[in-house]
């Protein structure tokens, strides 16, 4: 994640770690978004977006319903993504919220979403997406 994953882990997930998983990926710095993308795609996950803001999330979301969805908290202008994370969450779709400023101020109330504070580890962002992966096998 360019400035914000820890890259002390780098090569800790294989090719096919993720293999057959949809992401819906949300976040306003284009470096960031890049660079989870990339993560992500290397460790076989198909990922839609990075959708810097809300609107554009919520177009990516009506053309194609992801297994999960990590989404920043803050974006830009002073737009928050909570009602796109309730929305998402009313679908079925879980969330995981990444922010670099829950330290700054209360963490939001998003009624089950996975937080996690930014910089991630690699290795703890693929911990939290692989099980998404038995979830889909099962279905």
């Amino acid at each position: 994640m360019g400035a914000t994953i820890d890259h002390q882990d780098v090569g800790a997930g294989s090719a096919d770690e993720l293999k057959g998983l949809d992401i819906l990926l949300v976040e306003d710095s284009r470096d960031v978004g890049h660079a989870v993308k990339m993560l992500l795609e290397l460790c076989g996950a198909r990922v839609d977006g990075p959708a810097a803001n809300t609107a554009e999330a919520e177009s990516l979301f009506a053309a194609h319903r992801p297994d999960v969805a990590l989404v920043d908290f803050h974006l830009r202008g002073g737009e928050e993504s909570s009602g796109l994370i309730t929305r998402l969450r009313q679908q079925g779709v879980p969330v995981i919220v990444l922010s670099g400023s829950f330290g700054f101020g209360p963490v939001p109330s998003v009624e089950g979403a996975t937080f996690l504070e930014k910089p991630v580890a690699e290795a703890d962002l693929l911990a939290h997406l692989t099980p998404f992966i038995a979830k889909k096998t099962a279905q």
